[in-house]
């Protein structure tokens, strides 16, 4: 058997190759901590069974976003803010008078010519009980059915999702 010369004595350890395994330690226990095969598989919404449950806050709603498009297809004028602060007034409040959230945004799309177009846009969120989906839902597709012909759109996008709310 070959024997090591001094330099190279497993017992000693110059200090370069001692930082370079304490870098190597600290990366795979930061590694080791970041990953999600590290967590225990626990269901979405639910504690391990050694930690007291989430608390959750709020009543069972719906959350529904509307997304819509300023630019139009023909050519012609873009929606002002005026024009669209006017439909909202007209065709959203009376059916949601408890309140909405409008935010401006920047909206890209792939037209029906499959050109990508980019716009202004709007975000409007509405929150109502689960228990008035039903009788919501019809209001909301007139909103979209109104915006569109009103406005030359070829489309406005709707994003359904379920939360729990507090006021």
């Amino acid at each position: 058997m070959r024997s090591l010369p001094a330099s190279r004595s497993p017992r000693t350890t110059s200090p370069h190759a001692r930082a370079r395994l304490a870098v190597l330690a600290l990366c795979t226990v930061l590694l080791g901590a970041a990953s999600p095969a590290a967590a225990p598989a626990v269901a979405p919404g639910r504690a391990p069974a050694s930690q007291p449950p989430l608390p959750a806050h709020g009543s069972p709603y719906i959350e529904t976003s509307l997304f819509f498009g300023t630019a139009r297809p023909d050519g012609g004028p873009a929606v002002t803010d005026r024009q669209f602060r006017g439909f909202v007034d007209r065709f959203v409040t009376p059916h949601f008078p408890d309140g909405l959230t409008v935010q401006v945004g920047q909206g890209q799309y792939r037209d029906a010519h499959g050109t990508i177009e980019r716009e202004r846009s709007y975000e409007l969120t509405l929150f109502y009980p689960t228990s008035q989906a039903r009788r919501h839902d019809p209001a909301i597709e007139r909103i979209r059915t109104a915006y569109t012909q009103r406005f030359g759109q070829e489309s406005v996008a709707r994003v359904d999702d379920r939360a729990l709310v507090d006021f």
